[in-house]
């Protein structure tokens, strides 16, 4: 990797796939989990699913599995709470169920491939983190770079002993990318512990609010809504972020480069996350 002539306080943003770059909605994983907890006899619903998005995904089986009306669910089925050797079970099937809806929910974000041109212009590397493992990943990289998307570096659930909320992918980032201090890097996610690791690195976390975890929705989907309609998505997401702890939240990843200016004022200012 060549590395970047920084003109400014900023050296990289590190980027979410789901939601923040590719897969408008994040739709690939949820009929995935529904379907996984389907195979053993216990139906969860979407928004079941997308409560612990964001975490690496054996974890967020393990979330999904231990909710109160869950965990009675596969109680009265399998004799026993759900734990982590449930988790295990699931997750043999939910992997290879995400890897072939990848393929369907791959398209990148309106606005994303100019959004990192932009970062690039202005002498930033471009990371990314996933609660993904490497195998979805495998599948994933090669879709969003036949549309021109590649980031320096991505690091996947699973490369380290932990991954979201902990800042252990961010701090891979910065060695993978050779920067450093914490505050000259922006973390982008449409997930709570997204933002969080970003916090936990010492980062700025910027939220993602309309094209994620939080709305939902295709692009045609959010298209149709009147003002109103997206208005009250817009202010339910921002909300779940912000108590995230996000400094910012965007409607969409187009709107980062603009930002960007006001975060580096910060900087100049003698300000940090």
């Amino acid at each position: 990797m060549s590395r970047p002539s920084y003109r400014g306080p900023l050296k990289a943003v590190v980027l979410d796939w789901a939601g923040t770059v590719v897969d408008h909605g994040s739709r690939a994983p949820m009929g995935a989990f529904v379907r996984a907890f389907a195979e053993f006899g216990v139906a969860i619903s979407v928004a079941d699913a997308r409560g612990p998005m964001g975490l690496p995904k054996w974890d967020h089986i393990l979330a999904v599995g231990r909710l109160a009306h869950v965990s009675a669910a596969w109680r009265a089925r399998h004799g026993h709470a759900f734990g982590p050797a449930d988790a295990d079970r699931i997750f043999a099937v939910f992997e290879p169920m995400t890897v072939a809806a990848i393929r369907e929910h791959a398209a990148l974000i309106p606005g994303a491939l100019e959004a990192v041109a932009a970062c690039r212009a202005r002498g930033l590397a471009i990371g990314s983190t996933t609660g993904y493992t490497r195998p979805i990943m495998q599948d994933l990289q090669p879709l969003a770079a036949a549309q021109g998307y590649v980031p320096d570096c991505v690091v996947c659930a699973g490369d380290l002993a932990a991954g979201r909320p902990t800042p252990l992918m961010m701090y891979r980032c910065f060695a993978d990318l050779g920067v450093f201090p914490p505050e000259a890097v922006v973390k982008v996610d449409d997930t709570g512990p997204g933002i969080a690791e970003g916090l936990a690195a010492g980062t700025w976390a910027v939220g993602v609010a309309l094209t994620g975890n939080q709305a939902g929705l295709s692009a045609t989907e959010l298209a149709a809504l009147d003002g109103a309609a997206r208005e009250a998505i817009r202010t339910r997401a921002a909300a779940v972020l912000r108590a995230a702890g996000a400094h910012w939240v965007i409607d969409s990843v187009a709107e980062l480069p603009t930002l960007l200016d006001a975060i580096e004022r910060r900087l100049q200012r003698g300000e940090v996350p």
